[in-house]
């Protein structure tokens, strides 16, 4: 399993950073909260398709289309980051 989580300098990311972690079953999205927080996994399965946005300057967002969940965005890592997230994902769907 390998987790990534966002700089707390990206824009949402503040005070609580979201996390990915990605595993043989699926990926997992941790959003924590000040009170309470989200996290939701998604099989592989279930996704069909990744996208990346990766910009001269500033931090990369990575979009992942659900057939259940509709489209989740990460934002707040780094080029290199979200590159390797994609390739993982789509090795193991």
């Amino acid at each position: 399993m390998e987790t990534f989580t966002a700089s707390h300098l990206s824009e949402g990311n503040k005070i609580f950073a979201c996390k990915i972690s990605i595993d043989e079953k699926g990926i997992t999205f941790k959003i924590p909260g000040f009170l309470s927080g989200k996290e939701s996994t998604v099989p592989y399965n279930h996704i069909s398709a990744v996208d990346i946005e990766s910009p001269m300057i500033g931090f990369s967002t990575i979009y992942i289309e659900t057939t259940g969940e509709g489209k989740i965005t990460a934002h707040g890592f780094t080029k290199a980051e979200v590159k390797k997230m994609k390739e993982m994902i789509l090795s193991k769907m």
